[in-house]
């Protein structure tokens, strides 16, 4: 694996000029905004039923919440940006590869985000569901969708890695005042909040294995279903969990 600094330093810079990028254009920044709730929905309706289970809970809100979610993660780039040359010299290596992870996750998530901003703005009839097929399909790039779920898999492997390491979560712990010191508390909130997410499933293969299969059939269904019946699947799973 190469080096984590180099590669926190390049994510995030991909993740700052697509930033800019939307901010100097408000249509885009809504469009993505829009964009990024439709998926938080989507994730929220494809894994109900782990969301609500007493094992999977709070790995699923984890993953809702950090990885698909609409959150605002600017202060946290920041951090991730401020650090990258130290960040080695600040957490234990396994630590360390696990915030490169979640920096490649995260630029590679808005990069593809932000090319379906760009269609959203001139796919603006029929349904949500239908406007964001014809997104992805617009967008197409099968092998970037299929590497973003491999580079997702691998940050839950690296956070169930660390589950297994004995004495870090009091490290962690510790770390807390150092952390908050140094202006660091959002990733110090993204280590902690993952860790405990991860321990209590005590092993991620089934949760990692469900993510993969749910994910790997609703790509090949985006890019390869007959579009009526692709929507027709979103608007019933959506339907599921909408506020009666």
């Amino acid at each position: 694996m190469d080096p984590a600094a180099p590669r926190i330093r390049e994510a995030m810079q991909a993740v700052s000029l697509l930033r800019q990028h939307r901010l100097a254009d408000p249509a885009l920044d809504a469009a993505c905004l829009e964009v990024k709730r439709f998926q938080a929905q989507r994730f929220t309706a494809t894994y109900a039923d782990l969301l609500h289970s007493h094992r999977y809970q709070r790995a699923a809100q984890f993953f809702l919440n950090e990885l698909y979610g609409d959150k605002d993660y600017a202060q946290r780039d920041h951090q991730f940006s401020r650090i990258a040359n130290t960040i080695d010299r600040l957490f234990p290596k396994a630590v360390v590869e696990t915030a490169a992870a979640l920096a490649e996750v995260h630029a590679l998530t808005e990069e593809l985000d932000d090319r379906m901003a760009q269609q959203w703005r001139l796919h603006r009839a029929g349904s949500q569901a239908a406007r964001y097929i014809r997104c992805w399909r617009a967008v197409g790039d099968i092998a970037a969708r299929r590497q973003q779920l491999q580079v997702v898999l691998h940050l839950g492997q690296e956070l169930d890695h660390l589950t297994h390491m004995r004495g870090l979560r009091s490290l962690l712990k510790m770390m807390r005042t150092p952390a908050a010191a140094a202006g660091l508390s959002a990733l110090q909130n993204f280590l902690e909040s993952g860790f405990d997410a991860f321990s209590q499933m005590k092993g991620a293969t089934e949760f990692l294995n469900v993510v993969e299969a749910r994910e790997s059939a609703l790509i090949d269904s985006l890019f390869s279903d007959d579009a009526v019946a692709c929507e027709t699947f979103l608007l019933q799973l959506l339907a599921r969990t909408a506020p009666h």
